[in-house]
């Protein structure tokens, strides 16, 4: 992809930045932000529904494209990424959504396609339950995996401790900011995050020199809700964040799971009715979330293997899974967001299929996302 369209993507995401959904609406009827901006005297025609404040306001892109223009100069300087959703990086899950932002900056090495995403939330004052929660969360899942990206918010209490604790368990882990690249806010989890530029990453919609606005962090939730399989909520109170990014998460049809506490306690108040409304599945353990997405366990797999499950006792393939076996035998060892592109299927639907293809012995998930056709 071209630097035009990305400075272009960065300009149009700035013009309509307090109307996620419209600027997705016209990026997608135009095909490009570079379409879009050629064609920016006719929208109203060729995209409909254009908000009018809008529509003039796309009548004149000198001043978003000379910050953008400024914003590539930072990002040049300082190793930031841009995505934008014709990059293969940007994360396909959220792309699926309709106000996803059209320019994502990013610090960092993980995949943000990687096979397995979750986003762990809850309240900022994460009690010792809380933290154990977590803790048994990301080791429960290192006795399963290998390879979950962990995403959160980088905030006090249980986005920290998830962070913390991927960390420690050797989990990539992605920190979804509400401001720019140019700071960390918290300040005091300045350690953490620079750990993560080398086992994660640091994400963000808002160009350098934006603050940490209360605003910002209602819109950043839905990122962290958008770009994973499922949203987990640790703690919350009757009412918070946490509880913001599982609606979004419900409004994206993506999973909600939420830990149970004690009647009467404040901080498992929000769970407890998310719960009870069954706005959430009730989970105690990794292995509840992992069965609960219908995630395959590496004990599972290497079981089947070991048993020698032979590709013969399963000779009927689904067209879906023949066009998945004829890419991964043409060009094997590739990853998600690749596949997914390539047969046009989305990223939630192939990592069902491949899960399926995995139980019959015929691939195997990689680190980073990739996937092994068994020869």
């Amino acid at each position: 992809m071209g630097e035009q369209e990305r400075l272009y993507a960065m300009a149009l995401a700035r013009i309509c930045r307090f109307n996620f959904a419209a600027a997705q609406a016209i990026y997608r009827a135009m095909g490009s932000a570079t379409a879009t901006y050629d064609n920016r005297a006719d929208i109203a025609r060729l995209a409909g529904g254009c908000p009018t404040r809008m529509l003039k306001e796309l009548g004149n892109w000198d001043t978003a494209l000379r910050r953008a223009e400024a914003e590539m100069e930072f990002a040049a300087r300082h190793s930031v990424r841009v995505l934008t959703p014709a990059d293969p990086d940007y994360p396909r899950r959220l792309d699926e959504c309709p106000d996803a932002p059209l320019a994502l900056y990013y610090r960092g090495t993980a995949n943000l396609n990687s096979a397995r995403v979750i986003s762990v939330v809850g309240t900022r004052h994460c009690t010792a339950y809380g933290r154990d929660m977590v803790q048994e969360l990301m080791a429960g899942l290192r006795g399963m995996f290998d390879d979950v990206l962990v995403v959160s918010g980088l905030a006090y209490g249980v986005d920290i401790c998830a962070h913390r604790q991927a960390l420690a368990e050797g989990f990539d882990t992605v920190a979804v900011m509400a401001h720019g690249l140019d700071r960390i806010y918290p300040p005091s989890h300045r350690d953490t995050a620079k750990a993560m530029l080398e086992q994660g990453g640091l994400l963000t919609e808002f160009m350098s020199g934006t603050n940490a606005d209360k605003a910002n962090f209602v819109m950043r939730n839905r990122i962290v809700a958008g770009m994973a399989d499922a949203t987990v909520l640790v703690e919350s109170a009757a009412r918070g964040g946490g509880l913001i990014t599982a609606g979004i998460a419900r409004s994206y049809n993506r999973e909600v799971l939420a830990y149970p506490g004690a009647v009467g306690a404040p901080y498992s108040e929000g769970c407890n009715r998310l719960i009870r409304d069954n706005a959430a599945v009730l989970v105690t353990s990794a292995a509840d979330v992992a069965e609960t997405l219908g995630w395959a366990t590496q004990a599972h797999a290497e079981a089947a293997r070991r048993a020698g499950i032979a590709r013969q006792l399963f000779p009927e393939l689904t067209d879906e899974e023949q066009a998945v076996a004829r890419l991964l035998q043409q060009s094997n060892d590739m990853q998600l967001n690749t596949m997914a592109a390539q047969t046009r299927m989305p990223v939630a639907r192939l990592a069902a299929l491949l899960f399926q293809m995995e139980m019959k012995g015929l691939v195997r998930p990689l680190a980073g996302g990739a996937y092994h056709w068994i020869d």
